[in-house]
């Protein structure tokens, strides 16, 4: 993952653990005078094996967001975006709905392998880092990360393992009030049926390695299935919001 750069507005913090991760988050002294804010975290797989559907892909993300600014409480929404191949990017780190523009969100460009060990730790550990500094800081923070692939790890150097360890230790910590993590999976319709089956067992084992919330498969990354899919995590994003300050996370929702 290439160093980021702090600014005015925002800080870079080093994500403790497994790994070398960093990721970036506006400043607490910069929010706007809330006292509870969601972190939502989106992790977008572009390896090669997405090349078929990665503008369709991109929509869905940008429908995301743009859903999200009509739930009950988008001023408390802070998202991070990032994507991965065999290299983890971060499109832009935890900040504001309202400053986020999606018109500036670049064109996927899929290519190399799948680190969807890496990406997921970094998408939950930087999620669980940022809640505790804005904890220790008297803010109520819950949050929920999204991690969508169509295939299974080939690169990364984080195991199953370490991101069960990294959860278990922040909730047991009292780091973050509660926290949903559901994985994504979805194929290219023209791919076969027997790997796409393979593809899916895997990625149900590493839900439950890596102690995630949810596994969903959407099948087929059509248009209308995407469409669904993009409502789908709006509507858990603005779940778990209006979740926050109860002590408990927002039930689980059927796809």
């Amino acid at each position: 993952m290439p160093r980021l750069m702090s600014t005015n507005d925002t800080e870079i913090i080093n994500i403790p653990g497994a790994g070398n991760f960093q990721f970036s988050a506006i400043r607490p002294e910069n929010l706007d005078g809330s006292t509870e804010y969601t972190l939502v975290t989106i992790v977008v797989d572009i390896s090669g094996s997405v090349v078929n559907f990665a503008d369709k892909l991109l929509d869905c993300i940008k429908s995301i967001i743009k859903s999200c600014k009509k739930s009950p409480k988008p001023e408390n929404l802070l998202i991070r975006f990032i994507t991965f191949n065999e290299h983890i990017k971060e499109i832009h780190g935890f900040k504001p709905l309202g400053d986020i523009d999606i018109s500036s969100y670049d064109k996927f460009c899929p290519m190399g392998l799948t680190s969807l060990y890496d990406a997921t730790f970094s998408g939950i550990a930087a999620t669980l880092a940022y809640a505790k500094n804005l904890i220790d800081q008297d803010f109520d923070v819950n949050g929920c990360v999204y991690i969508i692939t169509d295939g299974l790890d080939n690169r990364s150097t984080i195991t199953p393992n370490h991101i069960l360890k990294e959860t278990k230790k922040a909730i047991s910590g009292e780091e973050i009030e509660s926290l949903i993590t559901i994985l994504i999976g979805l194929n290219d319709p023209i791919s076969g049926s027997g790997y796409l089956t393979e593809i899916v067992k895997a990625l149900k084992y590493f839900k439950e390695e890596s102690g995630l919330t949810q596994f969903i498969d959407i099948g087929d990354a059509t248009s209308k299935k995407l469409a669904k899919l993009g409502n789908f995590i709006s509507q858990s994003i603005s779940s778990q919001s209006q979740s926050l300050g109860t002590g408990a996370g927002s039930q689980p929702l059927t796809f």
